[in-house]
């Protein structure tokens, strides 16, 4: 009997340590890890730097209430902002700081009307959990909280149609992750910002998966000429720390006033020490530059493998955020399980599409390796 809800479908392993961009298993098995977590361990595992500096906090102190100044929390937020007029919220998750970002929206417009996309995910609370399009997370939970509309992604006329100067905001992903690695594009991005402004709705950005160095830039916002309201971030702020953050415009910090929303453990002094460490050593040039010339590296192999195997319908993603389609589910289920037996774990989007999401610290010399399982795995479905 086991004592936990089952709520997650498990594999059958278990890991129980990592180095860099590896994984064992109680067996002794060692995997190449194209999963990061979910994209959370950026910087990989067992990092030398990260265990020093969280073992160094911790002999301070772990924890104190917000009702105390936190200059850690100061300093994050300042390099968080990255030279613009943003403030920050710390929170725990994904989910929390995208619950915050609705509010704040609400709070600054005095509306309460959200359009989110279909296929999109934001998280599984209430709030996220209604600003997420999709409705197999909805069954079972209903009502929702009101006034979320939800329109097709990539299309700007469901949008224009629904846009009014009753809404609080328009939220999106940049890159869909958990509706199956769908980039926005570009000029639909420079619509929905202008309309938008039209209607004086906020756009917040779900950066919760693209962040930190993702998509090779610091923020996959950077890449679409945008500048969001509000934004949010999680995942690989931390190297698997729980933290997560929202930012917003300078001009709207009176609308969180105090008392106006909170956390017990946000932003508390070990995540805020790590999550220092780990902004300083990702939004630099050149590791960001390194992302960008493994993710050409990736695809071009990828693209390669396109050519000769049946399985494959497409390729797409950015950065280190890649996926791949194929024809149908039965086939996404074999080909996860052939990797995972040639020694690389990946994740799967939506019902055909197979994410890859390795640590931005990944070799070239290991990317190489992947791409031979890759090639084994989708035109001999055998082991290298």
């Amino acid at each position: 009997m086991s004592y936990l809800f089952p709520n997650y479908k498990r594999k059958n392993i278990e890991l129980i340590s990592g180095t860099k961009n590896r994984l064992v298993d109680e067996n002794g098995q060692t995997y190449l890890d194209f999963t990061s977590g979910i994209g959370v361990m950026n910087l990989g595992y067992n990092d030398a730097e990260l265990n020093h500096i969280l073992a160094e906090q911790a002999n301070l102190l772990w924890h104190t209430p917000n009702l105390y100044e936190n200059h850690l929390q100061e300093k994050v937020a300042q390099k968080l902002a990255n030279g613009n007029d943003y403030v920050s919220y710390f929170c725990n998750s994904g989910a929390e700081a995208n619950e915050a970002a609705i509010k704040l929206a609400r709070k600054v417009t005095g509306r309460s009307k959200m359009i989110t996309f279909t296929n999109s995910f934001h998280g599984r609370t209430y709030g996220a959990m209604s600003a997420t399009g999709q409705t197999s997370i909805h069954e079972g939970f209903q009502p929702l909280v009101p006034d979320f509309v939800h329109v097709p992604f990539n299309q700007i006329q469901p949008l224009r149609q629904a846009i009014d100067t009753d809404t609080a905001a328009v939220m999106l992903e940049l890159i869909q992750g958990e509706g199956g690695v769908i980039p926005a594009d570009s000029s639909w991005i420079q619509s929905v910002a202008a309309l938008c402004q039209e209607v004086g709705a906020l756009l917040i950005v779900d950066e919760i998966q693209t962040g930190i160095g993702r998509t090779g830039t610091f923020y996959a916002y950077e890449q679409y000429q945008i500048q969001p309201d509000i934004f949010t971030l999680a995942k690989g702020l931390g190297n698997g720390i729980p933290v997560g953050a929202m930012l917003g415009k300078k001009e709207f910090a009176s609308a969180f006033s105090a008392g106006s929303h909170g956390s017990t453990f946000g932003g508390n002094k070990l995540a805020m020490r790590v999550a220092d460490q780990v902004v300083t050593r990702i939004n630099q040039p050149e590791f960001l530059n390194n992302v960008q010339q493994l993710s050409e590296q990736l695809v071009s192999g990828l693209k390669k493998i396109t050519k000769k195997s049946s399985l494959i319908r497409e390729i797409r993603g950015k950065g280190l955020m890649i996926g791949i389609e194929v024809v149908n589910q039965e086939s996404l289920e074999w080909v996860m399980e052939l990797l995972e037996a040639n020694g690389l774990l990946a994740l799967k989007a939506g019902q055909t599409v197979l994410r890859l999401l390795p640590p931005l610290t990944l070799s070239k010399e290991e990317l190489n390796q992947a791409l031979i399982i890759f090639e084994q795995v989708f035109n001999q479905g055998g082991k290298p």
